[in-house]
């Protein structure tokens, strides 16, 4: 970042800029220079200016020990010089800018032009109007009151469109009105330790002000700039502001600057905070994109801006917000700028583009529909207009007169009109409304059941979910650690002994190294309520150890006191490879001692003597040490039990060692004790994971503990059931077995261990990482997997990212796992995993559920208006009603459907893969069925109704005649039957009782009941503007009778097996093969190493592939033919991986991919997987 420029920008903004502004020994632009030095200069530049760091504190009037007193006055007195510590959210969009967008819906353009001609036209008075010579085409004018009521069906037409865009933008709003306040809920749930008046408390982030003194630990995501104060051992992912990936160390006296949206990555420490909100580093870049935002938005305004290109970056980001990344602290990519900042803007755009697997098919679904509806009704518009030509100018030789063309006109804008509705009809606009609302209820829902949900399609993605790699501490344990057994002075107690028993001298070694070699951030605190257990504040390993402490009738306090933490010589913090933790303290007498604690086997390796009974050290040989793994270790493991080692080791005072070679430190100890910490299963997790392995879910526990815990707690989950072949083994085995010679991973080898695997233990964070992708990119089963993720170190970003869902932990997740993450477990609980499942799938059957209902309308609706306006020149269903048809069937039948909750039910089928169709057979059967039952009732009361009810026929009426009771009935029977045929499509795995639980969602009765009102108000009062004449009660009767037909009709339907009817089987297939080629893809994309093993695979499948060649070339046009090919790509480009760049995906891509596609091996290799 040049420092110019950000200095040139800020000093418009800045409004204290008194030298020394509201009374501090510093301005707020002292401290943003400061601020933009890194290293050395940076501590060049604080000795120059404060003398060193308790300068600067002096100046800020704060106490590098004590921090802030708290004082309101002094807190307002700082936001109002310093600024406050949130960065303003964007504006979100008005209700009129959702209008708009709403109303660039295609078919709605086209029907607000018909509209707007039929409504021009009727206003005018066509002067042939008593000329005998138009003959027919005058027919219904004569009537003067008749003809003026013309425009009513124009102004109708537009009515119904502002009703949909109203509906569309509505949802649109109340959408973006919930993210955001999902999103600052999120924000509110944020805290970070800050020590004011000497306590360390919990403050909501943007509370934080300027002259903080904030601890920072392991896994924490910086919420201000500041200037180390002191720190141990603390290294700093700054990847999120310089691109760097390497961590980087920060010591008080190398490289004192904290960045905020930074991640420490290991260590802990003291921070003075300098800057915040917009004046923090990453505030500085999101408000430099806002402004060059905005700036554009001005540029475009002025038509300067011919150039796309640019346009892409920004604006088109903040169109795609959804309000979601503007709220979220989430720093910008690249602090350089230029180059790397366009790539991160066009990663922006394309992220938040992406479609789910559901998305796809639907999007895929709805284009399928709307080509076949276009070609509908262009054949009905060119039948009409040919048989009024050939009927009147060639049948009757009537001569074109000039004064009747505006007749003519007329009745051409009446035959569009027609066509314009079956078009309508056709195109089902209810989709997208019907996977919003269910998505957004879902999420709503799912809030109460503990699951946060961050990316709404990861919902929807839980719901195919075929694997969970769950963490075993915290998620299927309560993480309450306690400790129960102990083995010190040669004796294994089974309960913690009285410390009577102990040897005074061991006593005392053991106290301090527990009190003092741990992050003094982590205390247990009495309980809240009475009778309660003790509150465990910060690392719950730790807890467990400080509890032994208090169990042998010791306090840690006094000895932290004694020894406060700026007094620690040297920290070695806790970290995935060492899995110890060290603490080197000066002794009086100018000696060090070393004190450390960590996995037992792994620290025992590094003894070289034990302390025995009277409190001496004597020599611990390798053998001895066998011993003790087998006699002590294992019998607490089997039990379920971690085992921590306590040891210690002193150094004399010179010469003084080389604290930074490890190697040589952390070796030759002294053991003092080993204890068994208990972690018991959360009660409720056994029943959970049986409900998984019903739904077809394997469930894998992935682990840091010692092999036998693992599987001791495995086993009382329900994860492993004794007898059964499955795989428990450890990282280093894992990797063993998954690495080739050369120590690379390969995907055979894998394939040999995931299927049995259950319990991986003693892994690191690349091996849990390694084993998602391993199974993600596995070809051996023919549905590709769906892998959830739980965690919550930041070291498991990596994972949960990979996954197609990740859960990150609320309570105990860091916030770098938050990040990750697409759904946040608010109560850390496996069991909420189980109800996410089921929300889930029943996603994805409410949207079935719509499109049975919905595609049951519109076969059935475009075939009656086709053919009814090709035999009576006039659809029997007009344009109003259809729009009412429209309307009811989209928006209110998403919303009833949408809406049903989801039952227990849910879980006891398999998952149904990416590869399955939406429309299943079953589906297709009833949609085919009830379609033949409405046509064949339709065209009876079309054709002969007038006679069943002995009234006049509506068909051939002229032009503007008045409604018919004829065709009301029509109108009227067809609601009726949709609005039964709703409570039939609210089963789609061919269940009888379609009533079963209908009274559990107030929502679709209410909508039902409510349509039926409104539909007798539209028959009885609609009149002209509706085409309706009132019917009386006994013609009502039989309308509702032939409705409730559809009911008995659906037992029919159910009762004929699918096995019978061959043909559906290829109606079902509807999306499965656009599906799999996208799935192909995604595989030539990232596995390149396998392309031979896919070769050979195409050889064995060449002839079995042979008679698919047919349905692969079709697939290759549909790819070549541009738009659909590039939104695949894109699609893919999210599956594959969120790791790779999306810049990954250029245009060689394209070409080899679109080659694979028509070279004939390869066109049988892409259904390879399906076979």
């Amino acid at each position: 970042m040049g420092d110019m420029t950000n200095s040139d920008f800020y000093a418009k903004n800045q409004r204290n800029e008194g030298s020394h502004a509201g009374g501090f020994g510093c301005s707020l632009m002292d401290l943003r220079t400061l601020m933009e030095l890194r290293g050395n200069d940076a501590i060049v530049k604080i000795q120059e200016d404060y003398g060193d760091v308790e300068g600067l504190c002096k100046r800020l009037k704060t106490s590098p020990t004590e921090g802030l007193a708290g004082v309101a006055t002094d807190l307002d007195k700082r936001k109002e010089t310093f600024g406050r510590n949130l960065i303003p959210p964007k504006k979100p969009k008005t209700f009129l800018q959702l209008v708009w967008e709403a109303l660039q819906d295609v078919t709605l353009i086209i029907l607000e032009i018909a509209a707007i001609i039929s409504l021009g036209l009727s206003f005018y008075q066509p002067p042939g109007e008593g000329n005998e010579a138009c003959g027919a085409a005058a027919g219904g004018v004569e009537d003067e009151g008749e003809s003026e009521a013309g425009w009513i069906e124009g102004a109708a037409i537009l009515l119904s469109v502002v009703c949909v865009v109203l509906v569309t933008a509505f949802n649109d709003w109340s959408k973006e009105k919930q993210f955001r306040g999902l999103q600052s809920r999120i924000e509110q749930e944020q805290k970070f330790q800050v020590v004011r008046g000497g306590q360390v408390i919990q403050l909501p982030v943007a509370d934080i002000v300027v002259g903080d003194i904030a601890q920072v630990k392991y896994g924490d995501l910086l919420p201000a700039d500041g200037i180390l104060i002191q720190g141990n051992d603390l290294k700093i992912d700054e990847s999120s502001l310089t691109g760097e990936s390497d961590h980087v160390r920060k010591a008080p006296d190398r490289d004192p600057m904290l960045l905020s949206g930074t991640h420490v990555m290991e260590g802990s420490g003291r921070v003075l905070v300098t800057a915040v909100g917009v004046n923090s580093q990453t505030g500085i870049i999101f408000t430099l994109l806002g402004a060059s935002g905005e700036e554009e938005e001005k540029k475009e305004k002025k038509g300067k801006m011919q150039d796309g290109n640019l346009e892409n970056s920004q604006t088109k980001a903040v169109k795609k917000q959804d309000g979601a990344a503007a709220m979220e602290m989430q720093p910008l990519k690249s602090a350089e700028g230029g180059e790397s900042d366009e790539k991160e803007k066009k990663k922006v755009n394309v992220s938040k583009k992406e479609k789910s697997v559901l998305q796809g098919k639907l999007t895929k679904l709805a284009v399928q529909i709307g080509k076949a509806g276009l070609v509908m009704s262009a054949i009905t518009v060119i039948i009409l207009v040919l048989y009024f030509c050939i009927d009147n100018f060639v049948v009757l030789k009537r001569p074109w007169l000039p004064e009747c063309t505006p007749i003519y006109i007329q009745y051409f804008v009446k035959f569009f009109i027609i066509g314009v509705t079956v078009l309508v009809v056709a195109v089902p606009e209810g989709l997208p409304l019907a996977v919003t609302i269910s998505l957004a209820y879902s999420v709503k829902k799912m809030m109460k059941d503990n699951n946060l949900v961050r990316h709404l399609d990861a919902c929807e993605t839980m719901g195919n979910a075929t694997a969970i790699c769950s963490d075993k501490t915290g998620t299927l344990t309560t993480n309450r650690m306690t400790a129960v057994q102990l083995y010190v002075a040669d004796v294994h107690y089974k309960e913690i002994p009285d410390p009577s028993v102990l040897p005074p001298k061991t006593l005392e070694i053991l106290i301090n190294a527990i009190s003092i070699n741990s992050a003094y951030t982590t205390k247990i605190l009495p309980p809240d309520k009475e009778g309660g257990l003790p509150k465990q504040v910060g690392n719950k390993t730790e807890c467990g150890l400080l509890g032994l402490v208090l169990d042998l009738k010791r306090d840690y306090q006094p000895i932290r006191d004694q020894m406060p933490e700026e007094k620690l010589y040297k920290v070695y913090t806790f970290n995935s490879v060492r899995k110890s933790m060290s603490t080197v303290i000066k002794l009086p007498d100018g000696s060090f001692r070393m004190y450390s604690k960590g996995a037992s086997e792994i620290l025992l390796k590094k003894c070289s003597r034990i302390l025995n009974e009277t409190g001496e050290a004597k020599l611990f040989r390798p053998r001895d040490r066998d011993e003790m793994v087998k006699k002590v270790i294992e019998p607490m493991a089997c039990d379920g039990l971690r085992t921590i080692g306590v040891a210690y080791r002193d150094f004399s005072a010179s010469p003084e060692p080389d604290w930074e070679n490890e190697a040589d430190i952390l070796t030759d100890l002294t053991g003092i004790c080993v204890v068994g910490i208990e972690d018991p299963v959360r009660p409720e997790v056994p029943a959970a994971i049986q409900k998984c392995q019903r739904a077809g879910i394997t469930v894998r526990m992935v682990t840091g503990d010692n092999i036998n815990t693992a599987r001791a707690i495995a086993i009382k989950c329900g994860i492993i059931h004794p007898g059964e072949d499955f795989l428990c083994i450890d990282g280093k085995e894992f990797n063993r077995r998954i690495r080739n010679e050369k120590g690379e991973v390969e995907q055979e080898r894998i394939d040999k261990v995931w299927p049995k695997l259950r319990v991986l233990a003693r892994s690191s964070p690349t091996d849990k990482h390694t084993l998602v992708k391993g199974i993600i990119d596995s070809t051996m089963v023919e549905q590709r997997q769906v892998v959830a993720v739980t965690g919550d170190g930041t070291n498991d970003g990596p994972a949960l990212k990979k996954a197609d869902v990740g859960f990150a932990m609320g309570i105990a997740g860091t916030d770098v796992a938050k990040e990750a993450s697409d759904i946040i477990l608010t109560d850390d609980n496996f069991s909420s995993i189980v109800k996410a499942v089921m929300w889930g799938r029943n996603v994805y059957d409410s949207i079935s559920k719509f499109l049975q209902f919905q595609l049951t309308v519109n076969v059935v609706a475009v075939i009656v208006a086709f053919t009814g306006a090709c035999i009576t020149q006039d659809s029997p269903l007009k344009a109003v009603q259809m729009l009412w048809v429209n309307l009811i069937m989209d928006t209110f039948a998403s919303l009833a459907l949408a809406t049903e909750p989801p039952t227990e039910s849910l879980l006891m089928r398999k998952p149904y893969g990416r590869n399955k169709p939406l429309i299943s057979s079953t589906m297709t059967k009833n949609i085919l069925g009830h379609g033949v039952y409405q046509l064949v009732i339709i065209f009876t009361l079309l054709f002969v109704g007038e006679n069943i009810f002995d009234i006049d026929s509506g068909r051939n009426a002229p032009l503007h005649a008045p409604p018919s009771e004829h065709y009301t009935i029509i109108f009227n029977t067809f609601v009726m039957m949709q609005l039964f045929n709703e409570i039939n499509a609210r089963k789609i795995h061919g269940e009888r009782n379609v009533f079963n639980g209908i009274f559990r969602n107030p929502i679709f009765c209410t909508i039902v009941l409510g349509t039926f009102a409104v539909q007798i108000i539209i028959v009885q009062f609609g009149g002209k503007p509706f085409s309706c004449s009132p019917l009386d009660l006994d013609k009502w009767m039989w309308c509702v009778f032939l409705g409730v037909g559809e009911l008995l009709w659906g037992q029919v339907i159910s009762t004929i097996p699918n096995s019978r009817l061959k043909f559906l089987k290829g109606a079902g297939q509807l999306t499965e093969k656009d599906e799999v080629p996208e799935e192909e893809m995604n595989e030539d994309n990232e596995e390149i190493d396998h392309a031979e093993r896919e070769l050979r695979r195409g050889q064995i499948l060449w002839f079995r592939g042979l008679n698919r060649i047919q349905t692969q070339i079709e697939v290759v046009n549909t790819f070549k033919s541009g738009t659909s090919f590039q939104g695949a790509l894109r699609r893919q480009s999210s599956t594959t991986s969120q790791n790779q760049d999306v810049t990954n995906v250029s245009s060689p891509t394209h070409v080899s991919v679109s080659n694979a596609l028509s070279s004939p091996t390869n066109t049988t290799a892409v259904p390879a997987g399906q076979c």
